[in-house]
């Protein structure tokens, strides 16, 4: 693996909290770093191409949560989903493909709810860039942090994203963190209209984890990303939009809590049917105005190593993951019975 394509896996959790330019601060950062560090990295590097993904994922987890994940038996969400890695249902490998998921959601809530595409090109050659419009956002379908938003043509150029289009797809996002069900996903680049208001401000990444499976109906809690492309913040919601005393990953919650949405209802409307499927899913939408947009469905989020503080937290989610997936089962066996 190259040190661009390594340099994502630490991009994964910096796109999660907004930093955009992470792999120029990576770069920085290099050059900065002593010789002897140098070698130990691309030493490590190498053994990691080499563990099996059990080994692999046990170690990551354990330098990034802090104590060694029971896989056999487990409580907690974090590694909760760190099996999930493992042991995918391969149903979500077509779902988690950004391009290819678009049929499943125009299916459930309509083709009104998908963001519009501008290209999905065999190849980006300049004739695809000049007829690019103004503003877009360039994204590649196989893994997270491959985004790149283009408010204006002109500060940019074809040979800029041509290049980072060519270390995209040469990345088996796999690898990075063993996600088994994006190992079948087949790497394309694509461009995407530009949500942005009449000051050009995205907005907010409405994360909203859908616990399933449960007689009283689904639990949903709302992680909101506000600015991701600046000055990040990441505030955890309860299923009655209070803000909850919880950090998660390197958020950093926002100084006042966030309103709900005016059109709610019909954000959680779309959330619930895009999940009902599923014992558990994040659906990210977006609320521009009175429009809802589809962002991705994830299943994995995280990998299983972005922390919880306090630590109560991750043993919450990890019994209200518990409880989704037995319910769902039992749910899904008198279906078929």
């Amino acid at each position: 693996m190259s040190v661009e394509a390594d340099d994502v896996q630490a991009a994964d959790a910096a796109a999660e909290v907004g930093a955009a330019s992470y792999t120029e601060q990576a770069a920085s950062t290099h050059k900065r770093e002593a010789p002897h560090r140098r070698v130990a990295q691309i030493s490590w590097r190498i053994v990691k191409r080499l563990l099996p993904d059990y080994a692999m994922a046990r170690i990551q987890f354990r330098r990034e949560i802090g104590r060694w994940p029971n896989l056999r038996h487990p409580r907690g969400y974090s590694e909760s989903i760190l099996l999930r890695c493992l042991q995918p249902d391969m149903r979500w490998a077509a779902l988690t493909d950004k391009l290819a998921v678009r049929e499943y959601v125009r299916e459930k809530i309509g083709e009104a709810h998908l963001i519009p595409l501008i290209a999905v090109p065999e190849a980006l050659t300049r004739d695809v860039f000049d007829a690019l419009p103004r503003s877009f956002v360039m994204k590649a379908n196989h893994g997270c942090a491959f985004v790149k938003v283009v408010h204006d043509k002109s500060t940019t150029s074809f040979e800029e994203l041509n290049a980072l289009a060519a270390k995209w797809l040469s990345i088996d996002y796999y690898h990075l963190k063993r996600e088994r069900h994006y190992h079948v996903i087949k790497p394309k680049v694509y461009f995407e209209q530009l949500l942005a208001d009449s000051s050009g401000k995205i907005p907010s990444d409405l994360k909203i984890h859908v616990f399933g499976g449960r007689p009283q109906g689904p639990c949903i809690q709302t992680m909101v990303i506000s600015d991701r492309f600046g000055d990040a913040r990441g505030d955890l919601y309860d299923e009655h939009w209070r803000r909850m005393n919880v950090t998660y990953g390197h958020y950093r919650p926002s100084d006042v809590p966030i309103a709900r949405p005016e059109n709610w209802p019909e954000i959680e409307r779309i959330a619930r049917r895009l999940a009902e499927d599923f014992a558990y899913v994040r659906v990210d939408l977006y609320s521009m105005e009175s429009r809802v947009f589809f962002g991705e469905l994830t299943f994995t989020p995280g990998a299983g190593r972005m922390r919880f503080r306090p630590d109560s937290h991750e043993e919450y989610w990890g019994r209200l993951l518990r409880e989704s997936t037995e319910g769902f089962e039992r749910m899904r066996r008198v279906g078929c019975s």
